[in-house]
């Protein structure tokens, strides 16, 4: 049983880490509120400035939310 627990805690915290790790889009312009999940979302359309690349941990520091139309 214990050797459950400590299964389920070991895969539970690597997952979680990975979450944070994954690449999310952002329009890179002073305006840009949201991070987006693909590089093709259409939320990225009306994008002037470059899209940029980042961990999702990263776009969450910058104050950014997932776009509405990827939620």
């Amino acid at each position: 049983m214990k050797l459950l627990y400590l299964l389920i805690l070991v895969f539970g915290l690597n997952t979680g880490a990975n979450y944070y790790q994954a690449s999310v889009y952002l329009c890179d312009s002073a305006g840009g509120k949201k991070y987006h999940l693909t590089k093709n979302c259409r939320g990225l359309s009306n994008c002037r400035h470059e899209v940029v690349k980042v961990t999702l941990k990263k776009a969450q520091s910058l104050g950014k939310t997932l776009c509405g139309h990827e939620d």
